[in-house]
């Protein structure tokens, strides 16, 4: 693909966009830097960028056989993608399979009980505010989007962790919950982002351990090993 990268137009807390020559297209670079608690915990995960880079490229083209219809375009770089432009729905989406982290403190529960079926929880994405939980009358009311588009983005994340359960779960691995953003590309839901260990929880499935992000905000150690576990499993399917 004969793009021409352009100027830097967006830097997150994981990834940078720059815009094209094509105005429907952006190039993803993936960076090492590591955040969390709404950006109050800062760091580096060494070479976390490549790997995320290539687990979320190859997650992404099995959901597009799946009929998913995602931003990404193809994998250009060790750290970069060309992504279609959305225009981002501010609405973080979570699927829960397992009680953990925020579910867990909210109801006092403890980690790892199966959910009887998944549950879906919308946030507005905001850093500001803290990413506020809300539900679909804000969003309606807010005009984050149509009622034909959330029940899109609910029909959409429900077939993407049905899909990515049985991934992880043929790698021994156990999907305990992960977010999804979503964007508008010429009139349709079109899931954008990444899927990484950044926004999973992951479990070993036999011994529970860790293979996410939380490593990196519960201190647990074994930051970069963890994701280079997840990475092998991952790319030798």
């Amino acid at each position: 693909m004969s793009l021409v990268k352009e100027q830097q137009i967006y830097e997150g807390k994981a990834k940078i966009l720059y815009a094209t020559s094509d105005a429907n297209k952006l190039i993803c670079y993936f960076k090492d830097d590591a955040t969390a608690f709404n950006n109050q915990k800062k760091g580096t995960i060494v070479n976390k960028g490549v790997l995320n880079n290539a687990m979320s490229t190859k997650i992404f083209q099995k959901l597009a056989e799946q009929g998913v219809p995602t931003h990404l375009v193809e994998k250009i770089s060790d750290r970069e993608v060309v992504v279609k432009k959305l225009e981002i729905i501010p609405i973080e989406v979570i699927v829960r399979n397992v009680v953990a982290g925020s579910l867990a403190k909210r109801f006092g529960f403890d980690e790892g009980k199966a959910l009887k079926f998944p549950i879906i929880e919308l946030c507005y994405k905001d850093d500001n505010l803290g990413d506020p939980f809300i539900n679909d009358e804000h969003c309606l009311v807010f005009e984050f989007c149509t009622e034909e588009e959330l029940r899109q983005i609910k029909k959409l994340a429900h077939q993407v962790n049905k899909f990515l359960v049985g991934l992880f779960d043929s790698v021994d691995i156990r999907l305990v919950d992960f977010k999804l953003e979503f964007g508008r590309y010429e009139g349709q839901v079109v899931l954008g982002d990444e899927i990484t260990p950044d926004g999973c929880r992951l479990w070993d499935k036999k011994t529970n351990e860790k293979l996410d992000k939380d490593r990196f905000r519960r201190d647990l150690g074994g930051v970069e090993e963890a994701y280079q576990v997840v990475y092998n499993k991952i790319m030798g399917l």
